[in-house]
C-alpha cells in the first residue's frame, strides 16, 4: 500500500521548472534515498511529498491517519527550553525509561549532556543530535530526512544508520553522504532536469545502473551518429538535389539535429604544476598543545611526509582543526616543535567561509591570485577554468556574496589550487557540496602530486582520496589506524570511557570472555612497541613512496626496474607484517 501518492506534479520558482509532471509513491517499508545537484529540487521534492509546499499543479495525496515525522536542514527550537522539553515533553521519565527504544535513542544522540540542558547556546552539532532524538522517540509510518548526518561526526552516523535498519518505518533520505546512503536505502531517486528518475538499490546499485545507463546510451548515440553523418551527408548535396528529395527524408533529418543534447558543463581539472617537495614535510618533536585546562596533543612524535594522502578522524571537540592549525602555523605548540620542510608551500582550505570578499566578482577573486596557469601541456585563463568548475561566463561576474554556501567552497577550493600549493589540507571539504560536485574533487584530487591531509566526517569521501587513516583517540595523540575507519569506530566503541560517549553497535566484538589480566607495565610495553611498529611503518610507507617515484624515473632503464621492483616487493611484505603485528598488538590493549 502506498502511504503517499505524487501524480502529474510540477513546480517551479521562477522561470524554470524544478518539478515537471513528476509521477510516483511511496510505499509500506520503502527506503529511498535523494540524490541531485545542489537547487535541482530535491529538498522541494520532498517538502511537497510531506505537504509542506503545495504544487503548481498535480496533487499530493497521503494515506488515512499517516504519522509522517520530517526533519528539516534547519534546527529551529524555541528560546528557553531544555533537552527533556523536546525530545520527552510532558512525558512521565519513569514511562519512557521503561522504553527500549527511547533508551537507546539517549544513549547513542544525547551523550555530552544532560537532559536538563538548555537549547540556547549548544553547537550545531548538539541541536542536530536533539532535533534527530526529538524525531525518532515517537512511532511514525515515514521518516522524511532533509540532510540528517549535517554536523554528525563519524560515531554519531554510524550510531543513525544503524537504528534506522533496526526501524520498520518507511524512509525517504536527502544526503550528500554516500556511506550513509548505501547504509540504509534500497532504493534511488535522482532529481534532474525536471523529472525524477528511480533505480533500484543504494548509492552504489545506482552509480552502477546509471553506468549501465550510459554505456547503452553512449552505444545509441553512436548509431545516432552515425545516422546524422549519412543524412547531413545527403543534405548537403546541393539545394538542387536537396528539393529533389523525398520530404520525409529531409525531416527524418531534422528530426536527428533537433534532438542533439547541449554540451554539458563538465569539471575535468586534471592537475595543477606543483612545486617539488624534498624530503622534509613536517616533523613534530615532542610536541604538547594545551588550549585552556584542555591537554589536546601531549608529547607527540609525527612524520608528515611527502606525497602522503592522510584522513583523520576524532570526535567533535578532540584535536582534528587544532592539528591543522598547528601544521598551517596559525597555532604554536605550548611545548616541543614543529619542523617545516624549507620547499612547503601550504594551502589551508578551513571551514570559515569568511575569507572572501562578498564584494568582489568571482573572476576578480581568481584572477587575484593568478590570471593563467598550465594544466598538463595547456595553458588556462581563469574565467576558462571557471567554467570548467560548473561557474558558466555570466556566473562568474555575479558578486561573492550572492552565491550559494556549495558554489563558494567550490571557488575557495579553486583560488588554493591556483596558487599552486604542494601540501594541501582540507577541513570539512564536503560542507554544502552535492554528490556531482564531491564526485569531481575526487578524480581532481587523484590527480594530484602532493601532501595531502583530509579532516572529513565524510566517511566516503575521506577513504576513496586518502591512503591512511590517523584518529585521534583523546589520549593525546594520533595513532594511524591500518584498518581505517572501521578500526577507529571499533576502538571508539570497545572504549567509550575515553571521551565520554556511551558505547553503541560497531564492527568489533567485545574481548572474549577468559582473556588474561594485564599489568600496567604489560601495557605500558604493549604501547611502547605499538609506537615502535607505528614509527616503522610510516617509513616504510615514505619510502614505498620513493621507490613508486623511482619507478616512473626510470621506466627506461630496465637493470635499475628490477633492483627497485625487488626493494619494492621487500618494502610491501615487511608492511603487510608489520600491519598484522601491529593488529595483533593493538587488540591485546585494553
Amino acid at each position: 500500500m502506498n502511504l503517499i501518492n505524487c501524480e502529474n506534479v510540477a513546480k517551479a520558482f521562477g522561470p524554470k521548472p524544478l518539478l515537471d509532471g513528476v509521477s510516483l509513491g511511496v510505499a509500506e517499508g520503502e527506503r529511498i534515498g535523494v540524490v541531485g545537484r545542489n537547487g535541482d529540487g530535491k529538498s522541494t521534492l520532498i517538502s511537497l511529498l510531506a505537504r509542506t509546499l503545495e504544487p503548481d499543479s498535480g496533487r499530493v495525496t497521503h494515506t488515512r491517519d499517516l504519522r509522517l515525522s520530517v526533519l528539516s536542514q534547519r534546527d529551529e527550537f524555541p528560546s528557553g527550553v531544555t533537552v527533556r522539553d523536546l525530545v520527552f515533553g510532558d512525558r512521565p521519565e519513569h514511562e519512557w525509561a521503561g522504553d527500549t527504544r527511547a533508551r537507546d535513542i539517549v544513549a547513542g544522540l544525547l551523550t555530552g549532556m544532560t537532559l536538563d540542558s538548555p537549547i540556547d547556546g549548544m553547537s550545531g552539532g548538539e541541536r542536530r543530535r536533539v532535533a534527530l532524538a526529538r524525531l525518532l522517540v515517537p512511532s511514525s509510518d515515514l521518516l522524511i530526512l532533509d540532510e540528517p548526518t549535517n554536523h554528525l561526526d563519524l560515531e554519531a552516523i554510524a550510531w543513525l544508520a544503524g537504528h534506522l535498519l533496526g526501524r520498520r518505518d518507511a524512509l525517504i533520505v536527502v544526503t550528500h553522504d554516500r556511506w550513509f546512503l548505501d547504509e540504509v536505502t534500497d532504493r534511488t531517486w535522482e532529481v534532474a532536469d525536471g523529472s525524477v528518475h528511480r533505480y533500484d538499490g543504494g548509492y552504489s546499485a545506482y552509480v552502477l545502473a546509471k553506468a549501465e545507463r550510459a554505456r547503452i546510451a553512449a552505444a545509441t548515440e553512436e548509431k545516432r551518429q552515425n545516422l546524422l553523418r549519412k543524412e547531413l551527408a545527403w543534405l548537403r548535396r546541393g539545394p538542387q538535389a536537396r528539393t529533389s528529395k523525398p520530404k520525409f527524408r529531409v525531416d527524418a533529418a531534422q528530426a536527428l539535429i533537433a534532438d542533439e543534447p547541449p554540451l554539458r558543463d563538465s569539471v575535468e581539472l586534471t592537475r595543477f604544476a606543483t612545486a617539488r617537495l624534498g624530503k622534509t614535510v613536517f616533523d613534530f618533536e615532542d610536541v604538547s598543545v594545551t588550549l585552556g585546562p584542555r591537554t589536546i596533543f601531549e608529547h607527540l612524535t609525527w612524520q608528515l611526509g611527502p606525497g602522503d594522502r592522510l584522513g583523520i578522524v576524532g570526535v567533535n571537540g578532540s584535536g582534528k582543526s587544532t592539528l591543522l592549525r598547528l601544521l598551517d602555523g596559525d597555532l604554536a605548540p605550548s611545548s616541543g616543535r614543529v619542523i617545516r620542510g624549507k620547499t612547503v608551500q601550504l594551502a589551508h582550505l578551513s571551514q570559515d567561509l569568511e575569507g572572501l570578499d562578498p564584494n568582489r566578482r568571482v573572476l576578480e577573486s581568481v584572477e587575484e591570485i593568478k590570471r593563467r596557469i598550465t594544466v598538463g601541456k595547456r595553458e588556462w585563463t581563469a574565467g576558462q577554468l571557471l567554467e570548467r568548475l560548473g561557474f558558466r561566463s555570466d556566473v562568474q561576474w555575479t558578486p561573492i556574496g550572492d552565491l550559494s554556501g556549495g558554489e563558494r567552497r567550490r571557488l575557495q577550493m579553486l583560488r588554493l589550487l591556483m596558487a599552486e600549493p604542494n601540501v594541501l589540507l582540507l577541513d570539512e571539504p564536503t560542507n554544502d557540496l552535492d554528490i556531482e560536485t564531491l564526485t569531481e574533487l575526487e578524480d581532481l584530487l587523484d590527480g594530484w602530486p602532493g601532501t595531502l591531509v583530509v579532516v572529513s566526517h565524510d566517511r566516503y569521501f575521506l577513504e576513496r582520496v586518502t591512503d591512511t587513516v590517523h584518529g585521534l583517540l583523546g589520549d593525546g595523540t594520533l595513532r594511524m589506524l591500518p584498518g581505517g575507519v572501521d578500526e577507529y569506530l571499533a576502538r571508539r566503541a570497545a572504549n567509550p570511557a575515553t571521551t565520554g560517549r556511551t558505547a553503541f553497535a560497531a564492527p568489533a566484538a567485545a574481548s572474549p570472555a577468559g582473556k588474561p589480566a594485564r599489568s600496567a607495565a604489560d601495557d605500558r610495553k604493549a604501547k611502547k612497541e605499538l609506537d615502535r611498529l607505528e614509527r616503522r611503518l610510516e617509513r616504510l610507507g615514505t619510502r614505498e613512496a620513493e621507490l613508486h617515484e623511482a619507478l616512473a624515473a626510470h621506466a627506461t632503464d630496465y637493470e635499475k626496474l628490477v633492483t627497485l621492483g625487488e626493494e619494492l616487493k621487500t618494502i610491501q611484505s615487511e608492511r603487510e607484517s608489520l600491519e598484522e603485528e601491529w593488529l595483533t598488538l593493538a587488540d591485546s590493549l585494553p
